[in-house]
């Protein structure tokens, strides 16, 4: 690491700088220090700096790489003796169970997020075109965007790119959010935090969003014909949360891009449900810190069961009603 000086006007501006070579490319790595300093306060705010230089590259070593690393043999066939074991039935919804899982989708994508806007009235606003009064025009509108965004991904061919990404970003919040469809621009970094204020995940450098995004497509174009689906959906969802490339709505678009890979690969969609959110969180933060995606699959097998049992209900009515 070393001290760059920037000449403005009469002013002299301080920064501890470090190159890394990433691949092919070579990356630079800035914090500023202050202005006009002595040697001194230099050699103190530098310790701190280097601190959070390393910080964030160990950030981008787990971020940079969407399984951090190849999955083994090993790791590979017990991925796949748990997806057998889940008895997943493929099979496509009608237009009346799409109305059900896109009517359950939107409200529990919003409320994750803190949407306050109830089921039954999730029903109202997108089947009766009735607004409640006691919600927000953003809530409104976020609630028709998902819904849209949700017909958008059964009608699109596109499997994954940032043109996609900003696409689904821009259908969901084009009448609430001045950023729809823009990833974050210069200066904006992003940070998930809790209710006491603990720093949960930070985002990837906004320099480096639209760099993770190309090698997360590039990924999933090299892997679509070798992983299961459902590894690929989980891969890119959490890989695409951890990048966070929006200023907000990340979880929104992250769940839409996973259902939009299952559907690509013929598998039934799934909704994480409300109640599940801890679970939710839980398995995004394993693959955060260890790159774990197990947790992630369990989640998704779970609500295939969900589904299967549905479906399994759906039939004996069904059945019952024609013999009678």
């Amino acid at each position: 690491m070393h001290i760059e000086v920037r000449k403005v006007g009469r002013k002299k501006l301080y920064y501890l700088a470090y190159s890394f070579r990433d691949g092919r490319r070579v990356r630079k790595v800035r914090r500023y220090l202050g202005k006009d300093l002595t040697n001194e306060e230099i050699r103190i705010k530098r310790a701190g700096a280097e601190k959070s230089i390393q910080e964030q590259l160990e950030h981008y070593s787990r971020i940079s790489d969407p399984l951090h690393t190849v999955l083994s043999e090993r790791e590979k066939q017990n991925i796949k003796t748990l997806i057998a074991k889940g008895d997943i039935l493929v099979r496509h919804l009608s237009e009346a169970e799409w109305r059900i899982f896109t009517r359950s989708f939107v409200y529990d994508t919003n409320a994750i997020e803190g949407s306050t806007v109830t089921a039954p009235e999730v029903k109202d606003i997108i089947e009766k075109d009735k607004w409640p009064e006691k919600r927000t025009k953003e809530e409104i509108s976020e609630t028709y965007g998902v819904a849209e965004a949700v017909a958008f991904i059964r009608r699109t061919k596109e499997h994954l790119s940032l043109e996609l990404i900003e696409k689904l970003h821009d259908i969901v919040f084009r009448n609430s959010k001045v950023f729809a469809g823009k990833f974050r621009g210069r200066g904006i970094e992003v940070a998930v935090v809790d209710s006491r204020g603990t720093i949960l995940h930070r985002g990837a450098p906004q320099n480096q969003v639209a760099i993770l995004l190309k090698e997360l497509v590039k990924w999933y174009d090299k892997n679509k014909e070798d992983y299961h689906p459902i590894v690929l959906a989980s891969v890119v969802h959490n890989q695409f949360e951890n990048i966070h490339p929006f200023q907000d709505g990340n979880g929104r678009v992250g769940r839409l891009l996973l259902n939009n890979i299952l559907l690509k690969h013929d598998m039934p969609p799934v909704n994480i449900e409300l109640d599940e959110r801890g679970e939710y969180y839980q398995a995004l933060r394993a693959y955060q810190n260890n790159g774990d995606i197990r947790p992630t699959i369990e989640l998704i097998l779970r609500e295939y069961a969900k589904l299967k049992k549905l479906w399994a209900c759906d039939y004996k009515k069904a059945q019952c009603s024609h013999t009678h």
